[in-house]
C-alpha cells in the first residue's frame, strides 16, 4: 500500500469512527426532556418497594421517551417524525446516494488482490523490503506452471511442445519472463514425469489486473490436454483464481426470506428487511470497489463484506419492524408507532452498529495490516446496514403503515405482541425453578465445546486445503508429487553486502545450510549485478502450513548469526511461507490485548447503559463463553478435521490468523445487540412489576421470538458461505454462525435467566460512588439516576 492508499486507508477510518462516535453521542447527549416528561409524579412502587420516580419504560431510553415533543434525542425523535412527514425526500436521498456510489464505483473501481502481507518490524519485511531494492527484477510475484506428461517431460515430442507454450506463456500480459524447466537444474521430477516452469510478473499479485489472470487461465484451459497436463499454482493464480461473489449470497438470501416468512407470517412484513439489507450492501460493494483503488483488499474482502452486511442488515431491520408492528397496536398514529419504533429497537441497532464498527476498526492500532484493510469491508457494510435502519426505515414504515401485516403467508399466524404465556415465559419459568443446575450445565457444556480453542495454532492454510476442482490445488499436489511438498512454500535468505568477501562467504552459505534439519535442498546463490545483495531459496521437507516448516524458520534464524554473523554478513530469513508464520504470531501475541479493549469496552458500556455492575459482568462473561466455543469448534474441524468432509474440506491446516480478532469484533456487536434487546426489555419488565423473577419470564416472552429469527437468519446467512471454495470464508461463515446460535439459544435463552435469576435485585446493584461519577445516560429511568425499586446502592 502506498503513501496516498495509507492516507485514504486512514481518512476512510477515522470517518467511520468519527461517524459512529458522532452518532452515539447524538444519541447519548441529544435529547432535552421535555416539561411534560420532567412533571410526572411519582408512582408507588408494587409490592411494598421504595418509591421511585416516575419511568419511562426502560427500553425507551432515559434520554428519549417514544412519543414526546419534537425537542427529544436527533435520532429518536426528531428525525424519525421529520421522515414520515417527508419519506420520499428521505427515500430520494438514499436512492441518490445509491446512485452517487455506482458512478463512483464505474469511474474509480480497483482490483482486489492477495490483500496486505507487510508486517513493519519482523525480519521477513526486512528482507523484503531488502529484495524490493537490491534485485528489482524479481520484484514482482510468480505463477508456478506445473506439467505433467506421462510420456515423459524429456521427450522430443513433450519438450517440443512444452516449448512451445512457455513461448506464449511468456507473451501473457504483465509476464517479465519464463524460467524453462530445460534451462534450469532441479526443475524436472526424478521419475521425468513433472516439471515446472516459473512465469515472473512485473508486479506483485495484487497488481495483476483482471485482465490478465483471464488471460492466464484462459491459456492453461487452451493449452491443457490428455497427454500433457497443465496446472497453475504459486501467490499470482491462487490469488486470481476465486469464486466469484454472488452464489453464498443468494443461498443465504434466500434461507433469509424463508425465515422472516415464518417469523413474521406476512410478505410485506418479510420483504421490508430483505429490501433494507440491500439497500445497504449494494452501496457498500460499490464503496469497497472503489477502496479497491487506494488500498490492497484482499480478493474475499466482498464475500466478507458481504456475509456480515446481509446478516447485520436483515437483523437490524427485524429488530425495527418487530417493534413496529407491535407500537402500531397501541399508538394511535403510524408516526407514533415509527417513533417508538425507533425510540426502542433503534438504540439496539445504533449501540450494536457502532460497536461492530468501532471494534473492527479499532483492528487498525494492531499494527497487522492484512488485519485491518480486511476489517474495512465488513466495517463498511456495517455501518450503511446501520444507517439504513435508522434513517431510511422510518420513512419506509411510514409509506407502509397497518399495511405491514398484508399479503398473510397461509397456515402462519403470528401476533404483533407476543403472549406472557408463551414458549419463552414457559422456559424461563422452569429454569427459575433450579438455576443452580441450568447454570452449572450449560456453562458445562460450553467449556466443552471450547476446549479444542486450547490447541488452536493461528497461521495460513497453503493451496493443499483447496478443492480438487481449482488448479491451485492440482498444482500444489503435483508439485509436492514429483519433488516434495516443501517446494509449495520455499523459505528464501537474503543479505546485503558491503564488500566483495561477504558475497563470496555468502555465496557459500548453501552447503552449510543444506545439513540443517528437515532441508530437502539448497538452490545457488543469486548475486545481483553489482554484488551488494545476495539471495538464496531453501525448499523445507515439510508442507507451508506444518508446524516443523515454523519451527525450522525459528531455527533458521537462530543458527544463521553464528554461520554468517562473525563474518559481517547479516543473513535474513524471509518470503511468503515466513510472513504467513510471523503475521499469525503478530496476531497470537496481540490477541489478549485486542480482546481485554473490546471486553473492557462492553463493559464499561453497558454498565453506564443499565446503571449495574452485575448485567455486564455476567455478558462478558458469556461473551467469552461463546466465543471461546466457537474457536473450539473450528479447531475441531479445521484443524483436527472433524467432519471437514461434509462441508467439502479437502484437508486440515492452521487457523487463518487474522480470524479470532475479526470474530470476535463481530460477535462483541452482535451480541451486544441481543443483550441491549433482552435485558431492556427485562428492566422495562422490572419497573413495572418490581418482580424479578417476573421480569425476567415476561422479558424473555418478550424477544425470544425476536432474537431467534434474528439468529436464524444470521446463522442461515453465515453458513451459507461454507459453500465457498475459499478455506477461509468458509472458516468466517462458519464460526460466526456457531457463535450466533450459541449466543441466541444457550446464553440468552438459559444463561442470562439463570444468572439474572440467581443475582436477583442486585441486577441493577451499583456501588454508590460509581453511581456519581458516570455519565447520566443509559437504558434508565427517565428521570434521574436513581436506583430501581428494591435494587440497592451501596455506598
Amino acid at each position: 500500500m502506498n503513501g496516498f492508499g495509507r492516507l485514504i486507508a486512514g481518512v476512510l477510518g477515522l470517518a467511520v469512527v468519527g461517524g459512529a462516535a458522532w452518532m452515539v453521542w447524538q444519541a447519548l447527549t441529544g435529547a432535552e426532556r421535555t416539561p411534560q416528561a420532567a412533571r410526572r409524579q411519582a408512582r408507588p412502587a408494587p409490592q411494598g418497594r421504595p418509591a421511585v420516580a416516575a419511568a419511562a419504560p426502560a427500553q425507551q431510553v432515559a434520554w428519549e421517551t417514544a412519543g414526546e415533543a419534537e425537542s427529544g434525542s436527533f435520532l429518536f425523535d426528531r428525525w424519525p417524525r421529520f421522515a414520515c412527514r417527508h419519506p420520499w425526500v428521505v427515500i430520494a436521498g438514499a436512492v441518490t446516494f445509491v446512485i452517487v456510489c455506482g458512478v463512483l464505483w464505474g469511474t474509480m473501481r480497483g482490483e482486489f488482490g492477495t490483500g496486505s502481507f507487510t508486517l513493519p518490524g519482523t525480519e521477513s519485511q526486512e528482507l523484503s523490503d531488502l529484495l524490493d531494492e537490491r534485485f528489482p527484477q524479481v520484484a514482482g510475484d510468480t505463477t508456478e506452471i506445473v506439467f505433467r506428461a506421462p510420456a515423459g517431460i524429456t521427450s522430443p515430442e513433450v519438450q517440443d511442445a512444452i516449448e512451445a507454450l512457455l513461448e506464449e506463456a511468456a507473451e501473457l500480459p504483465q509476464v517479465l519472463e519464463v524460467a524453462s524447466p530445460y534451462e534450469e537444474p532441479g526443475r524436472i521430477s526424478p521419475d521425468g514425469t513433472i516439471a515446472r516452469a516459473t512465469a515472473q510478473y512485473e508486479v506483485g499479485a495484487n497488481e495483476v489486473d483482471d485482465h490478465s489472470i483471464e488471460e492466464l487461465f484462459g491459456w492453461r484451459e487452451r493449452v491443457s490436454r490428455d497427454d500433457l497436463q497443465v496446472e497453475l499454482g504459486g501467490i499470482v493464480a491462487t490469488a486470481g483464481e476465486r469464486e466469484p461473489p454472488g452464489s453464498s449470497e443468494l443461498v443465504g438470501l434466500a434461507a433469509a426470506v424463508v425465515i422472516l416468512l415464518i417469523a413474521f407470517g406476512s410478505v410485506t412484513a418479510a420483504g421490508l428487511p430483505i429490501f433494507t439489507a440491500l439497500l445497504a450492501l449494494i452501496p457498500a460493494f460499490f464503496l469497497i470497489g472503489v477502496g479497491a483503488g487506494f488500498v490492497n483488499f484482499a480478493s474475499f474482502t466482498p464475500q466478507f463484506a458481504a456475509m456480515i452486511g446481509i446478516g447485520v442488515g436483515i437483523d437490524y431491520a427485524l429488530l425495527v419492524v418487530t417493534r413496529f408492528r407491535e407500537a402500531l397496536t397501541t399508538e394511535e398514529t403510524v408516526t407514533e408507532a415509527v417513533v417508538k419504533a425507533a425510540g426502542t429497537a433503534g438504540h439496539s441497532v445504533l449501540f450494536a452498529g457502532c460497536s461492530v464498527v468501532i471494534a473492527l476498526m479499532g483492528l487498525w492500532a494492531m499494527g497487522i495490516p492484512l488485519l485491518s484493510l480486511t476489517a474495512m469491508g465488513p466495517a463498511i457494510a456495517v455501518g450503511l446496514a446501520a444507517l439504513v435502519a435508522l434513517f431510511v426505515l422510518p420513512a419506509i414504515l411510514s409509506l407502509v403503515g397497518h399495511r405491514v401485516n398484508r399479503l398473510r403467508v397461509p397456515g402462519i399466524r403470528v401476533a404483533a405482541v407476543q403472549s406472557q404465556s408463551g414458549m419463552g415465559y414457559w422456559l424461563a419459568r422452569r429454569i427459575q425453578r433450579a438455576p443452580w443446575l441450568w447454570l452449572v450445565v450449560a456453562t458445562g457444556a460450553l467449556l466443552v465445546l471450547a476446549y479444542p480453542a486450547l490447541d488452536v495454532r493461528l497461521g495460513s492454510s497453503d493451496a493443499g486445503s483447496n478443492p480438487t476442482s481449482l488448479s491451485s490445488r492440482r498444482s500444489y499436489d503435483l508439485l509436492a508429487e514429483g519433488f516434495g511438498a516443501g517446494y509449495n512454500g520455499p523459505i528464501v535468505i537474503g543479505a546485503a553486502f558491503e564488500n566483495e568477501e561477504a558475497a563470496e562467504i555468502f555465496e557459500a552459505l548453501p552447503a552449510s545450510l543444506a545439513a540443517e534439519p528437515n532441508v530437502a535442498g539448497v538452490a545457488p546463490a543469486l548475486i545481483n549485478a553489482d554484488r551488494t545483495a545476495g539471495r538464496i531459496v531453501l525448499i523445507p521437507g515439510s508442507s507451508p502450513q506444518d508446524e516443523e516448516t515454523g519451527e525450522l524458520v525459528h531455527h533458521l534464524r537462530g543458527s544463521l548469526p553464528e554461520l554468517t554473523g562473525h563474518m559481517g554478513v547479516e543473513a535474513l530469513v524471509g518470503g511468503p511461507t515466513a510472513i504467513f508464520i510471523d503475521i499469525g504470531e503478530r496476531v497470537q501475541d496481540r490477541v489478549p490485548v485486542f480482546l481485554g479493549a473490546v471486553i473492557g469496552a462492553s463493559f464499561l458500556l453497558l454498565m453506564v447503559v443499565f446503571r449495574s455492575l452485575l448485567v455486564p459482568v455476567k455478558a462478558a462473561l458469556m461473551n467469552v463463553l461463546a466465543a471461546g466455543s466457537a474457536f473450539g469448534i473450528l479447531v475441531a474441524i479445521f484443524q483436527w478435521g472433524w467432519g471437514g468432509s461434509l462441508i467439502g474440506l479437502e484437508g486440515t491446516g492452521p487457523i487463518e490468523s487474522f480470524l479470532p480478532m475479526m470474530m470476535f469484533a463481530v460477535l462483541f456487536g452482535l451480541s451486544m445487540d441481543y443483550e441491549v434487546f433482552l435485558v431492556s426489555r427485562v428492566r422495562e419488565e422490572y419497573l413495572e412489576t418490581g418482580d424479578n423473577a417476573e421480569a425476567v419470564a415476561r422479558g424473555l416472552a418478550a424477544t425470544s421470538r425476536v432474537i431467534s429469527a434474528a439468529a436464524a437468519i444470521m446463522v442461515a446467512v453465515f453458513l451459507s458461505f461454507s459453500l465457498s471454495d475459499q478455506r477461509v470464508v468458509k472458516e468466517f461463515g462458519i464460526g460466526l454462525a456457531v457463535a450466533i446460535f450459541l449466543d441466541a439459544t444457550v446464553i440468552r435463552l438459559i444463561l442470562v435467566p439463570a444468572a439474572m435469576q440467581l443475582m436477583s435485585d442486585a441486577n441493577w446493584w451499583l456501588p454508590g460512588w460509581l453511581n456519581k461519577i458516570l455519565p447520566g445516560l443509559g437504558l434508565a429511568d427517565a428521570n434521574a439516576r436513581e436506583p430501581l425499586p428494591g435494587a440497592a446502592v451501596g455506598e
